[in-house]
């Protein structure tokens, strides 16, 4: 049988969606790295869609973008934010994209002829592009996520995948196994027969889980332990607790109180190369002793999904605060405002002046737009420390327009394209796209330059002239309204290298005592131990 230098771990849920698989992930990542290994992470989600882009955020959550440029899952954003590196776009796949590759291939008579059946082919498809990640990382390990849980009809392809790899390379493949067990209210007694189930369910795929990870309200007692690894066929060593904790970033930290990174590495048949989790386990004590608080709101519309609320919506915006705010030794409580409130009740706006800072993130579409300008003003009037991101900035710019250059009815050829004052306006390359209605990948996506005017908020807290910021849009600030807003004391802080684009407004401090927007994403880039620097001035500010 065949060795590697790369080891593969996938890593598959049981019994139910939504129980951290993606922290899961990011965290054996971050105990394999401390151990002094490179480790890169990949996600296969079972959708049709070829990308995350065109799926509901509130249904799926958020749409986090690469350096390079794809719309991915959610669950990048915690890879990037554990391991501290930039995963690109081949760590990504879709049922779509896998099936896309396969029929092009077939087109373009790679296949020589063959017949082209969906087994072999399709979970070859996904071999190769793991593989292709471990080529071009050169990664020690490579960790793939497999989204959604064992026996879903959609997973089959991908557990035929990991079977294959395994079968083909048995040294160098492992699979974990994130369960749930629950305790039902009315029992008092913790459950380990779904995850039973869950383990013979894989194993009808031709897997045997080498480890399991047992969430749950509690942490596992023995015997559970006993029971799991009787039942599922595994060590007791091997399953390992993971209950509730409050913060996801303690996760390593447990994982390594539970010695992982050492089984893991003992099934491969390696060695501890050092031992270093020290910054991390400062982070998450500090995380538990900070006692001063800060308050901000976030002004979005993705929040319900039926009587619930999906923060994953705004994940790496919730995260990024975190990081700020931690940084600056004051723990975050994060509000929720629904934009649409202040469209009916504009009263409820005076709740504002209770926070120590407000976010208006980015989103699409016209649903609570009303509501976010009539906050962006209220926020402006008042001196309340304000951050737009994306739609945020641009909904800044229409306030302005409105309210300080009286360009009255200014809008958004997004929500309005009959507007008498389009100060948002369509990117001319992009028009042809959007009258023949293909919408799928079409946006400035991804790291774009841009240059920073002196003496500004934002050029003191990057300390650079020059910045690559993560974009995901296709309207602009349009170059016929600048003029005006600037002679109206809005200040263009950024703008693309060329000065075609807008990049960043703000207000200066004289008149306002935090007041930034910016057309990009700055949250993909935050990280718990380097806060990103407009993230750290706005809770700064928020503090003042």
């Amino acid at each position: 049988m065949s060795q590697e230098k790369t080891k593969y771990i996938f890593i598959v849920g049981g019994v139910m969606s939504g129980v951290g698989k993606g922290i899961t992930t990011a965290s054996v990542g971050k105990v394999l790295q401390s151990k002094g290994f490179s480790v890169t992470a990949m996600k296969i989600d079972p959708y049709i869609n070829v990308d995350a882009g065109t799926m509901n955020p509130t249904e799926h959550g958020e749409v986090f973008v690469t350096n390079d440029g794809i719309e991915t899952d959610q669950d990048i954003g915690n890879y990037e934010r554990f391991l501290d590196v930039n995963i690109l776009s081949d760590n990504y796949m879709t049922t779509g994209r896998v099936y896309e590759s396969v029929i092009h291939r077939e087109r373009n008579l790679e296949y020589g002829g063959k017949c082209v059946e969906v087994v072999p082919h399709i979970p070859l498809e996904v071999i190769r592009r793991i593989k292709k990640v471990a080529k071009t990382t050169k990664a020690d390990f490579v960790l793939i996520e497999i989204g959604g849980t064992i026996g879903e009809y959609q997973n089959v392809l991908f557990l035929e995948a990991a079977r294959m790899l395994k079968s083909k390379q048995p040294k160098d493949v492992i699979v974990f196994m994130v369960s749930y067990l629950p305790i039902p209210n009315k029992i008092g007694e913790m459950k380990t027969k779904p995850t039973q189930y869950a383990a013979r369910t894989l194993n009808s795929a031709g897997i045997q889980a080498d480890f399991i990870v047992c969430r749950s309200e509690v942490a596992l007692d023995e015997t559970r332990k006993e029971k799991i690894s009787m039942f599922c066929n595994i060590e007791k060593d091997c399953v390992i607790s993971a209950p509730d904790i409050d913060s996801i970033y303690d996760v390593p930290v447990n994982f390594d109180k539970e010695n992982l990174a050492q089984k893991i590495l003992a099934k491969f048949g390696m060695r501890v190369k050092q031992k270093d989790l020290k910054d991390w386990r400062k982070l998450a004590n500090k995380i538990k002793n900070l006692d001063k608080t800060i308050k901000i709101g976030i002004v979005g519309k993705y929040f319900n999904t039926g009587d619930f609320v999906l923060a994953d919506s705004y994940i790496s915006v919730i995260e990024a605060i975190k990081h700020a705010a931690w940084a600056n030794k004051r723990k975050p409580i994060i509000e929720w405002i629904n934009s649409e409130e202040y469209e009916k009740n504009p009263e409820k706006l005076k709740e504002l002046k209770k926070l120590d800072g407000v976010i208006v993130p980015g989103g699409f579409g016209s649903r609570g737009i009303e509501g976010k300008i009539k906050a962006i003003e209220y926020l402006r009037k008042n001196k309340i420390p304000f951050l737009g991101l994306c739609y945020g900035m641009q909904i800044a710019c229409i306030e302005y327009a409105r309210n300080v250059c009286n360009l009255k009815n200014a809008n958004t050829s997004e929500i309005n394209k009959d507007t008498e004052h389009p100060v948002i306006d369509i990117m001319p390359e992009q028009k042809k796209n959007l009258k023949e209605r293909n919408f799928g990948a079409t946006m400035r996506l991804g790291a774009y330059l841009a240059k920073l005017k002196n003496g500004t908020i934002v050029k003191s807290a990057y300390k650079s002239n020059e910045i690559s910021e993560r974009h995901r849009h296709r309207w602009e600030v349009n170059p016929d309204y600048v003029e005006i807003l600037q002679e109206k004391g809005l200040i263009f802080s950024g703008t693309s290298p060329d000065g075609r684009l807008m990049e960043i407004i703000e207000l200066p401090k004289n008149k306002h005592p935090f007041f930034v927007a910016t057309q990009f994403h700055p949250e993909f880039k935050s990280r718990p131990l380097k806060p990103h620097p407009l993230f750290r001035e706005f809770v700064r500010a928020g503090i003042r």
